[in-house]
């Protein structure tokens, strides 16, 4: 028996831990393995020869490594071509390549991109009467697939715990230099990455997609959090901070929003908007510091973004346990699927209180979208209010008590009646009144 090892979609900590995992399983299990380069690319365009032998002394040590020895990236195998004879030749081929690499059984790691690819190739396997199995171990450090049991997914505590330590470093510079930071942080359909971070580190406020109603976001009301979060500062004395934002707010603006922060939006392959061209932090402390310095305010706005940063850090010990579990239960699943000869070509791995429960691909799909579910932040969870009770910005007694209004309209150079009148929709009827 022959497994083989790729990786899908952005890097996370933990991907050489499951690398590991798997191949030591699977060589003592008396199987070969061989780890396949660049993902799903070079078996689209029909190259066999891009491929790693895995051995056990190959493998051994690099549990506690970043990054990913097999390498990368986004090719869609499901890309169809509806100009060529076989609309699905990316993925025929994909699979005519694994064929030719004499692998039985696959084990693919990544997001919900990779894991449809895993899915598709699957069932096309099954389609055309090939034996190969296919195990898809789920990986993101924006924790938003919904996993059993309230399991995060692998990376994301490595990704929050080495975010927190440069939004820390942050917090000092900005508490000594008398400036702000405006970070923003990786997460393209949640803020789980962006409010763990500013938790752990007691930024000054986060905010994320999750606290908005349905539909488009405006600029403008991410402008208004962040601008009354300044002057509130002002007003205790404090004219400094650090802003957390998660990078999926701009898939929610207006198109013309869209335009002022990328004039020139790029997609990948799946036709996911490139985040990291997306420079929301700059456009946001550009509008910030210019309201400011029309109310007679010059603050110092710095924009950073800490993505690539957090993605192929070394994995913290959970991530390392963690993904030793998911890449040891991947090639179980594979052997007793093979053993036993069920009928499904292939499942997602996960650990559900310490033991491994394969999961059908479209387990965590939408049947009504046909996309995999989002696990978004629960804004009425316990873990969210303790978040948001530790949160500088404006709240209904801010507008309401002239102790606590009087001082912010100092700061904003307006009346306390001017100030309440142009942001009291940020805090509801209450601060309204």
């Amino acid at each position: 028996m022959r497994v083989g090892i790729l990786c899908g979609g952005g890097p996370a900590p933990g991907i050489n831990s499951v690398i590991s995992a798997a191949t030591i399983e699977a060589r003592n299990s008396g199987w070969d393995v061989v780890g396949i380069l660049d993902g799903f690319e070079h078996l689209i365009a029909g190259d066999a020869s891009q491929t790693l032998p895995l051995n056990i002394a190959d493998v051994s040590r690099i549990h506690q490594t970043g990054g990913s020895i097999l390498f990368t990236s986004r090719a869609n195998p499901t890309v169809r071509d509806e100009s060529a004879a076989d609309p699905e030749w990316r993925l025929h081929t994909a699979l005519k390549t694994l064929t030719e690499l004499r692998v039985d059984a696959l084990v693919t790691v990544g997001g919900d991109d990779t894991s449809y690819g895993a899915a598709q190739l699957a069932h096309a396997a099954r389609a055309s009467g090939s034996s190969l199995r296919v195990a898809h171990v789920p990986k993101t450090i924006d924790n938003d697939l919904p996993l059993p049991a309230g399991m995060p997914t692998f990376g994301f505590q490595t990704a929050r715990h080495v975010g927190t330590a440069l939004v820390s470093n942050l917090m000092t510079d900005a508490m000594t230099t008398k400036r702000w930071y405006f970070v923003v942080a990786m997460g393209r359909s949640a803020g789980h990455l962006a409010l763990g971070i500013a938790k752990a580190s007691g930024a000054t406020i986060a905010v994320i997609g999750e606290e908005f109603p349905p539909g488009e976001v405006r600029l403008s009301h991410v402008v208004d959090i962040l601008e009354t979060s300044v002057l509130k500062r002002i007003a205790h004395g404090r004219p400094f901070g650090v802003a957390i934002i998660a990078e999926g707010l701009s898939l929610r603006f207006s198109q013309e929003d869209l335009l002022q922060v990328a004039p020139e939006v790029e997609r990948d392959t799946y036709g996911n908007v490139r985040l990291a061209e997306v420079h929301l932090h700059r456009v946001l402390g550009d509008v910030v510091a210019r309201r400011l310095k029309e109310r007679g305010r010059k603050t110092s706005i710095v924009a950073k973004n800490i993505g690539y940063e957090l993605r192929c850090a070394p994995p913290i010990p959970f991530d390392i346990a963690y993904t030793r579990d998911l890449g040891y239960g991947a090639v179980e699943y594979l052997r007793r699927a093979i053993e036993s000869g069920e009928d499904e070509p292939g499942a997602m791995i996960t650990i559900q209180e310490d033991h491994m429960v394969p999961l059908p691909f479209d387990a965590l799909t939408d049947p009504a979208t046909g996309k995999t579910r989002v696990r978004q932040v629960d804004l009425t969870s316990n873990s969210y209010r303790v978040s948001r009770e530790y949160m500088i910005r404006l709240e209904p007694e801010d507008l309401t008590d002239p102790l606590r209004l009087d001082p912010i309209a100092a700061a904003a150079n307006v009346t306390p009646d001017e100030l309440r009148s142009r942001f009291g929709y940020l805090v509801g009827d209450e601060g309204a009144r």
